[in-house]
C-alpha cells in the first residue's frame, strides 16, 4: 500500500497544483465570488469523506435555529436531480440525498433545507422565497469558492488528520494542505473519550494554523436508537446486525459492541440500497439463533430506506436507527463565537 502511495505520488503532484491554482485565482480575484444577503458559514473538510461533517452542520444548526432563521445548503450528494430543489418531509433521497433529507427529518419546519451544486443560486433561491433569511449553513463546501462566505469551518478527523495526508490519489486530500489558512475555526472531530491538555495542544502545533484560528475538539455522542421497521421498543439485544452505507462504521460499530455481539455489513457511502441488498439482511439475520436481536442502521441510511420500494419489507424485520450527534470541548465558548459572528452580521 506504502508502494503504491510513491507511485501516486506524482500525479498527486499534478492534481494539487492544478487546484492549487485554482484557488489561487480566487485569492487574486481572477475568478469572482459572490455575496448573498445572508450570514454564509461554511462547513467542510480537506479530505474526502470521513471527518463527521452531517452531525457538525446539524449541531451547528441545532445552536442556530432558536437565535435567528437558519437554512441548510446542500449539494444533495448521490441525488438524480439536478439544479435547485427545496426539501420537504415527502421529498425522496433519490431526488435530494439522504444528508439533506435527514436534516429536514430532525429539523422539521425549524429550519428550511434546500439542495444546489451550484451554492451562489442555491442561496439566492432561498433568500428569494424568504426575505427574512438571516443564516446559510453551507455543507461541505470548503472548496466550493464562487459564494462569499463569513464564517469557514474545517474540519479533520483525530485519528487521520490532515497533516498526516496526501493529495488524491495517494492520498484523500482534496487539495495541498495549505488549503487549511483559509479557516476560521477548526474542529478536530472523533476524538477519543480521553484527550489530555497536553495531547490537544501537542495536536494543534501540528496543525500549524495561524494563531487567529481557533481550535476545537469535539467527539461522537450516540443518542437513541429508534425503531423504523416491525413496531416494537429497543431492547438490550444479544446479537446486532449493523447495516452500514457510510464512509467510515468503524466508531459505531464498537459502540454497539458494548451492547450486543455485532455482524456487520458495509456497503458504500450513500449506497443505494437494492431489494438483492435487503433480502440479503434478511436472509442473513434469519440465520442468528439468539432470541434477542435487530438490525441497526445510521440515520443517513435511515432516510434512504424509510418510504422506499423496501418499506413492505422492512416493516417484518426488527429494523432501527442510530442518532448520532456531536459533543464539543468548550462547546459554550464555540456557541458564543458562532452566535457574536452572525448578530456581528
Amino acid at each position: 500500500m506504502q508502494l503504491l502511495r510513491y507511485i501516486l505520488l506524482p500525479f498527486s503532484l499534478v492534481y494539487g497544483i492544478v487546484l492549487w491554482f485554482r484557488n489561487k485565482l480566487f485569492d487574486w480575484g481572477v475568478k469572482p465570488t459572490e455575496k448573498v444577503n445572508a450570514f454564509v458559514i461554511s462547513v467542510g473538510n480537506l479530505t474526502v469523506g470521513g471527518t463527521g461533517k452531517s452531525p457538525h452542520v446539524e449541531w451547528i444548526a441545532d445552536q442556530l435555529k432558536d437565535v435567528c432563521r437558519t437554512a441548510i445548503l446542500s449539494r444533495g450528494y448521490g441525488r438524480k436531480s439536478k439544479g435547485f430543489v427545496r426539501v420537504l418531509g415527502t421529498s425522496k433521497s433519490e431526488t435530494v440525498g439522504d444528508e439533506a433529507l435527514y436534516y429536514k427529518t430532525k429539523f422539521k419546519d425549524a429550519i428550511q433545507v434546500a439542495v444546489c451544486e451550484r451554492r451562489v443560486d442555491g442561496a439566492k433561491k432561498l433568500i428569494e422565497s424568504d426575505s427574512n433569511l438571516e443564516a446559510i449553513i453551507l455543507d461541505d463546501a470548503f472548496q466550493h469558492r464562487y459564494i462569499q462566505r463569513d464564517l469557514n469551518i474545517l474540519l479533520t478527523e483525530y485519528s487521520h488528520p490532515f497533516y498526516n495526508d496526501f493529495v488524491l490519489p495517494s492520498g484523500r486530500l482534496r487539495e495541498f494542505r495549505s488549503g487549511k489558512n483559509r479557516a476560521d475555526i477548526v474542529i478536530v472531530t472523533k476524538c477519543p473519550d480521553l484527550v489530555s491538555e497536553k495531547e490537544k495542544s501537542a495536536f494543534k502545533n501540528r496543525l500549524q494554523l495561524d494563531q487567529a484560528v481557533d481550535v476545537y475538539f469535539s467527539k461522537i455522542k450516540y443518542g437513541s436508537i429508534i425503531s423504523f421497521g416491525a413496531a416494537m421498543d429497543f431492547e438490550l439485544p444479544e446479537k446486532i446486525l449493523l447495516v452500514t452505507g457510510i464512509a467510515n462504521s468503524q466508531p459505531l460499530e464498537d459502540y454497539l459492541s458494548k451492547i450486543g455481539e455485532v455482524e456487520s455489513v458495509s456497503f458504500s457511502d450513500h449506497h443505494d440500497f437494492t431489494t438483492a441488498d435487503i433480502q440479503r439482511i434478511h436472509k442473513l439475520f434469519d440465520t442468528f439463533a439468539q432470541r434477542k436481536k435487530c438490525i441497526v442502521t445510521t440515520s443517513k441510511d435511515f432516510v434512504r430506506l424509510k418510504n422506499s420500494i423496501h418499506e413492505k419489507a422492512i416493516q417484518k424485520y426488527p429494523w432501527f436507527y442510530q442518532e448520532i450527534t456531536v459533543d464539543v470541548d468548550a462547546e459554550k465558548d464555540l456557541v458564543d463565537k458562532i452566535k457574536l459572528h452572525v448578530r456581528k452580521d
